[in-house]
């Protein structure tokens, strides 16, 4: 990783901003009732170098947060508050992964495969 740089709050709220003029309808009202002002959370396999991800939306015990080395958007578990659980490389635009959140949603699970 010797020419990666962490993206800045400035430049992944215009990625945000992007995605969200591509949602409408109850994907676009899901993610208004699901996200977070960007915070940095830890992940301790692939966070250190960057001081963490950026956390864009909470869901029950899932985040949406942004991976700045595979740029793209991901959803994870998480038991601590501000810690990643699950690393994961997927490069979905936002407004890509959100239909598939809601999408799993109307199915009765999540990506664990537990029942809702």
């Amino acid at each position: 990783m010797t020419n990666w740089t962490a993206i800045t709050k400035t430049e992944l709220q215009e990625k945000i901003n992007e995605s969200e003029k591509a949602l409408s309808d109850e994907p676009l009202i899901f993610w208004q009732l699901i996200r977070v002002n960007p915070i940095k959370w830890s992940e301790k396999e692939y966070g250190v170098e960057g001081d963490g991800f950026w956390v864009v939306g909470i869901l029950g015990t899932k985040v949406v947060w942004y991976n700045d080395i595979e740029e793209g958007f991901n959803f994870s578990s998480y038991i601590t508050y501000g810690q990643i659980d699950d690393y994961s490389a997927n490069q979905y635009e936002l407004n890509e992964l959100i239909i598939q959140i809601l999408d799993l949603m109307k199915l009765g699970t999540l990506r664990d495969g537990n029942q809702q």
